[in-house]
């Protein structure tokens, strides 16, 4: 490589065109350095030349590695199917999104090297992974209950609903809530309800009127959050909703306040498209419910859909209110909101050379998953990661992270 001289005015001249009275001079000046200041120069100089180790210096790489592989076997035995970014969510959520990505692919790389994972690629030219049979063996020798799925993920053609669902169920659980993916979830409902109960086929009853008829509907979502204050919906819009589709939508909506087959109320619908077009066409269904539901007359029961920034809704609830004196009077509270997000299908794109220019906001670090709080909820807090002081315990040699037990 040539290095070229600066041959600008303010630039110190070069070697070969330094005055010799000034190198004499300069020469005759300098001081011999003792001792202690070679001391203190090579402590500095090792200072600077060590390299940060992070998370190994409070545990050996070896432990490391595999505590994130025994998580990471765990989730592809849970969902049978698992995307480089899933593990990304559920080990390295604390981190900005290149650095949890690239220990993810790190992760992958080793675990397809020790042929515990297989690389499959879908329709949409998808790259996900199934466990073997070896890697469901790996499991079972660390008292983990697995079976293989390399053949059903074969079978699969396009499983990118299934994977956008699950992907919000680990965001919900890195935020330190209870979630649970539809098909756990109507486990649950089958163990607590029996699987003759009608109730037990959905989290909710709802009628719906679509082409002049009104049907009774159990609703089921894509995924579900458990929270301190009641349920957050998830739904995940790949295509267009049809009238009957978008009919079960307003139900779903005008049910935000009421109480569910688990128990806590309804209080947030979110729902997730994968492009702009859905997304104006489901912006649209909840525009003319809103101008709908404004139309009602003051009642008992009643509920208003308000619009907060176009992408966020209020549903309001009227209730009545006994004053001191005895009398009632009906009131408007705030049953719970309704959001309208774009599925962030760029993260998993993105590129760690930087090609393609896909984005990386709507990471942890943002308010965007698994949902955008409102103005009037408290703030999300930071992910904890895999190995974070307070529990890296007991997520080192054990937490299996099983579907979540609901509270009563």
């Amino acid at each position: 490589m040539t290095t070229h001289p600066d041959d600008t005015p303010a630039t110190t001249p070069g070697p070969a065109t330094t005055a010799t009275g000034a190198e004499m001079q300069c020469t005759h000046e300098r001081t011999a350095p003792t001792p202690e200041a070679h001391e203190s120069l090579s402590g500095a100089e090792e200072t600077s030349r060590k390299v940060p180790r992070g998370l190994t210096e409070r545990i050996g790489a070896w432990p490391l590695q595999e505590a994130i592989w025994l998580r990471s076997l765990t989730l592809a035995n849970r969902f049978r199917v698992i995307r480089t970014i899933d593990i990304a969510v559920l080990c390295f959520a604390e981190r900005p999104f290149k650095a949890a990505l690239s220990a993810a692919q790190r992760a992958v790389r080793g675990m397809c090297k020790a042929r515990l994972l297989a690389r499959y690629r879908t329709s949409r030219f998808m790259t996900v992974y199934g466990i073997t049979e070896r890697g469901a063996a790996w499991l079972e020798e660390r008292d983990v209950d697995a079976a293989a799925s390399v053949r059903r993920v074969t079978d699969m053609t396009n499983p990118e609903h299934r994977l956008w669902a699950q992907f919000l169920t680990l965001c919900s659980e890195a935020r330190g809530l209870e979630a649970m993916s539809e098909q756990e979830l109507m486990q649950v409902l089958s163990a607590r309800l029996g699987s003759g109960d009608s109730a037990a086929q959905g989290l909710l009853q709802v009628t719906a009127k679509s082409t002049g008829k009104r049907r009774l509907l159990n609703l089921r979502p894509d995924t579900v959050a458990i929270e301190s204050d009641g349920v957050t919906w998830f739904e995940v819009d790949r295509s267009a909703r049809g009238s009957d589709r978008a009919a079960s939508l307003k139900s779903l909506v005008l049910s935000v306040g009421a109480a569910t087959t688990l128990g806590p109320v309804l209080r947030r619908v979110v729902v997730y498209t994968r492009t702009e077009r859905i997304k104006n066409r489901v912006l649209a269904t909840l525009a003319s419910l809103a101008a709908e539901t404004a139309r009602h007359s003051l009642a008992e029961g009643r509920r208003r859909l308000v619009s907060i920034d176009g992408q966020q809704f209020e549903v309001w609830l009227t209730e009545e209110e006994r004053m001191k004196d005895g009398r009632l009077r009906l009131v408007d509270v705030i049953a719970g909101y309704v959001m309208v997000q774009e599925l962030p299908i760029w993260l998993p794109r993105v590129r760690m050379d930087g090609r393609g220019g896909f984005s990386t906001q709507g990471w942890f670090t943002d308010n965007y998953l698994p949902y955008r709080r409102p103005p009037g909820m408290t703030p999300w807090s930071h992910p904890i990661g895999l190995l974070h002081p307070a529990d890296s315990a007991t997520r080192i040699h054990g937490d299996s992270r099983d579907p979540p037990a609901v509270k009563k």
